[in-house]
């Protein structure tokens, strides 16, 4: 393993169980204004910004542009976020198995540990509550508000290195279970671009994106490192 002096995880999938309350705030607040997605549309734009994502679905549907088309997507992202809140709220929040256990590991060996999030940072300052993690958890936490472009732009990992005090970009480890997370992690040029299987996407699909290496899940991290076999 090349010398890492930050990861950077995603949230939901990667380092934040997802039970179904993403893809059913989504329909939710999509079906409340007349759009009707499938399963296979909401899995393609799993990674993306929130905001961007619904923007997508609006200009699918209905003729035009700008304005009309802007305000619908706020309507519906609105709705969006408050049904998600509302998902977190009744208790559907858990991190996935071994994710702080890995992050303490990585501290212990002086390297930062970033979250990035295509959540604004209203309802990943919700979700992060509703886990119970802090700024001691933690070093720094990125979300698609923060940035002028979500993913596959790596603007949310320069931002991520920018607050974690990372120089140099070869030596940040980018951790997600979507393409569009890894196709980020490309853009950026990361030093190890790491899939996992926890979340959106299987690994026939990450295999597809340019990636290092996948692994079940961000609890099989540690291991990466010959010093600590698991």
């Amino acid at each position: 393993m090349r010398e890492i002096d930050l990861v950077v995880f995603d949230m939901a999938g990667t380092t934040v169980h997802d039970a179904g309350q993403v893809p059913d705030a989504f329909r939710f607040a999509l079906h409340a204004h007349g759009i009707e997605v499938s399963d296979e549309d909401l899995r393609s734009l799993r990674g993306a910004s929130k905001r961007q994502a619904i923007r997508s679905f609006v200009q699918r549907r209905f003729s035009g542009g700008g304005v009309e088309v802007d305000q619908k997507a706020d309507r519906i992202f609105d709705a969006f976020r408050q049904r998600l809140a509302e998902n977190y709220s009744r208790g559907g929040a858990q991190s996935i198995p071994g994710a702080v256990q890995t992050f303490t590991w990585l501290h212990a060996r002086g390297i930062k540990v970033a979250l990035n999030t295509g959540f604004d940072r209203t309802l990943t300052d919700l979700l992060l509550r509703a886990i119970g993690w802090d700024r001691h958890t933690v070093d720094a936490v990125v979300c698609g508000d923060d940035v002028s472009q979500g993913r596959p732009a790596p603007f949310l990992i320069f931002r991520a290195m920018e607050a974690a005090g990372a120089i140099s970009v070869h030596r940040v480890m980018n951790v997600g279970d979507t393409v569009l997370d890894l196709q980020a992690g490309f853009n950026a040029g990361v030093g190890e671009n790491v899939g996992v299987l926890s979340g959106a996407h299987s690994r026939e699909q990450l295999e597809k994106a340019p990636h290092t290496l996948l692994l079940s899940s961000v609890a099989a991290i540690p291991a990466l490192w010959s010093d600590n076999p698991g």
